[in-house]
């Protein structure tokens, strides 16, 4: 027994290291599972957490030694974060997005609602080719909108004799897009969600007098609150951190709407550019996000998953 534990013992140590970890791997495969869990764990949160203490580095730098700085800040200047509300209204411009973002949240939801009640309850032809024509029109690329909405929204397209109404630097110019692009995304989440409700549950409510509408947000909205409530936030997050419609449809004041992008890069000037400002708000810009998403996680995971578990 001695003697085949020493061969067995001679024979590892002729493999090579990775033949070696691939024979232990085989043998205890859980641990391998953890290590190889805790790896991509580290990986994942350097990437993402870097970023952030990058900024923060930024931020506490004095912007005369920001040229000179390495891993750690090259000085301590807090008074960033003060300084950030002083030469800018930068929390109108927080206040501006964290409207646009809860207007379109709402409007999104409650048309998500509706043509999510159509899908996932009624049976009517064309249901699936329309369905993935919806969703084949989340793809396309929001550039390709630009010309036309602009040219809308400035009034330039006349209609019957009747010029658009001017919605450049007012919140419609936000809002109808915003609502549009993000609102198929949540048709899909609804739909899923509203077609898993038993139908029993509805038919009783109406039995008891309820409309098809009533039965919608008294019994399936309710149900379905983890989806309902997974579509609310990623609305919400995609919005306030949207930038190509935030910048080209304002002019960048902030009585304006100009969303919070605009409060960023106005730091940036013709001659000079106050990184450190720029880093300090968009710390303060995204904290509001942050407590979003720590506060939601759970109705989040559990409504990206329930949605595809439920039977």
């Amino acid at each position: 027994m001695a003697q085949a534990e020493q061969t067995t013992s001679d024979s590892d140590e002729n493999l090579g290291p990775f033949r070696r970890w691939a024979k232990g791997s085989i043998q205890d495969p859980e641990s391998t599972y953890r290590g190889l869990f805790y790896l991509v764990m580290v990986f994942f949160l350097f990437t993402t957490l870097f970023p952030l203490y990058w900024l923060l580095v930024l931020a506490l730098t004095p912007s005369n030694q920001i040229s000179q700085m390495g891993l750690l800040p090259n000085g301590f200047n807090p008074g960033a974060f003060v300084e950030i509300f002083q030469r800018l209204p930068f929390h109108v411009y927080m206040f501006n997005s964290f409207v646009l973002a809860l207007l379109t949240t709402a409007i999104v939801l409650v048309l998500a609602s509706l043509a999510g009640y159509v899908f996932g309850r009624l049976d009517f032809p064309g249901r699936g080719p329309l369905m993935l024509l919806i969703l084949a029109i989340s793809y396309f690329p929001p550039a390709a909108f630009l010309i036309p909405l602009f040219r809308l929204f400035t009034g330039n397209i006349e209609i019957l004799g009747l010029s658009t109404p001017m919605l450049y630097n007012t919140p419609g110019a936000l809002l109808l897009p915003f609502s549009a692009l993000f609102m198929p995304l949540s048709i899909f989440i609804l739909t899923t969600f509203y077609s898993q409700i038993p139908d029993g549950l509805e038919d009783a409510a109406r039995i008891e007098g309820t409309t098809r509408l009533g039965a919608l947000f008294r019994v399936i909205i309710p149900l379905s609150a983890p989806g309902v409530a997974t579509a609310g936030v990623l609305t919400f997050i995609n919005v306030y951190n949207e930038f190509f419609f935030s910048y080209l449809m304002t002019d960048g004041e902030a009585q304006h709407w100009a969303p919070i992008l605009w409060g960023i890069l106005g730091y940036q000037g013709q001659y000079a550019s106050f990184y450190n400002l720029m880093a300090a708000a968009s710390i303060v810009g995204i904290l509001p996000i942050a407590i979003l998403v720590v506060i939601a996680q759970e109705k989040i995971v559990s409504g990206l998953t329930s949605g595809a578990l439920k039977e």
